[in-house]
């Protein structure tokens, strides 16, 4: 596994963003990220202002709008601690496209220091904490989901399944075309919604084929997608947070 950056040991505080899906949605996969971290002797600091990162508006052509956003964001990690995001999607946002984004603008060296510190959270788990795993849960076997923020701006393929490969009565079985959009794509889908749909069709046809009847992602977004289908098509696949799965088969 080859890391995406240079690596810093670990530290004795991190900040921890949360993400909108995880504040509304999935707090419990937020809440397990932030006891794994403790659990490494790291303490987490949660700035409770936090918000949205921007990236809805940003991908939807708003920069004036995504720029507001992120500028309160930039202003919530003042220290130069480690920057947690249990989220490829929003990680790649941060890292990638905030210092795109005040380029050549008085906040520009600001938004490259944040970016700079930002770590998705199996990365910052395998790479800066070299979590090491005992596997207390009963055997099954599981798919992994990855999601392209994680994929392809992180280039964060391998973090999650190294993790789950600790794990050993966890069978990590391949699903075809493993790297291809589950079709959520944020308000992709709400724009696209008929492209969005036959995409997701094919993911979770995909992972069902595997014969898991369980699926694990970094990303709450890619989550909720896949589970949504598979609960449309009355399937019994569930999916979970890494975060929330690596707690409970290792607490």
């Amino acid at each position: 596994m080859t890391p995406v950056k240079c690596y810093p040991s670990k530290p004795e505080k991190v900040y921890f963003f949360g993400t909108c899906l995880i504040d509304l949605f999935y707090p419990e996969a937020g809440l397990d990220g932030i006891r794994l971290l403790e659990r490494e002797g790291i303490e987490v600091v949660f700035p409770e202002d936090q918000t949205c990162c921007g990236q809805p508006a940003y991908t939807s052509g708003y920069q004036q709008e995504a720029r507001a956003v992120a500028a309160a964001q930039l202003e919530l990690f003042p220290e130069p601690w480690p920057i947690v995001v249990p989220s490829g999607s929003c990680g790649g946002m941060m890292r990638t496209h905030y210092p795109q984004l005040f380029a050549g603008s008085e906040r520009e060296a600001q938004a490259k220091g944040v970016a700079d510190r930002v770590f998705e959270l199996t990365e910052f788990l395998v790479h800066v904490c070299h979590l090491r795993l005992e596997d207390r849960g009963e055997p099954e076997k599981v798919a992994m989901h990855t999601s392209c923020g994680a994929r392809r701006e992180m280039g964060l393929a391998d973090t999650g399944p190294a993790l789950l490969a600790q794990l050993g009565q966890v069978e990590l079985v391949e699903q075809a075309r493993a790297a291809e959009c589950c079709g959520f794509g944020g308000t992709f889908a709400v724009r696209h919604p008929e492209v969005s749909a036959a995409m997701v069709e094919d993911k979770t046809q995909a992972i069902e084929a595997t014969g898991a009847r369980r699926f694990v992602t970094s990303d709450c977004g890619c989550m909720m997608n896949i589970s949504g289908r598979f609960a449309h098509q009355k399937k019994p696949v569930k999916g979970e947070h890494i975060a929330s799965y690596l707690w409970r088969r290792t607490s």
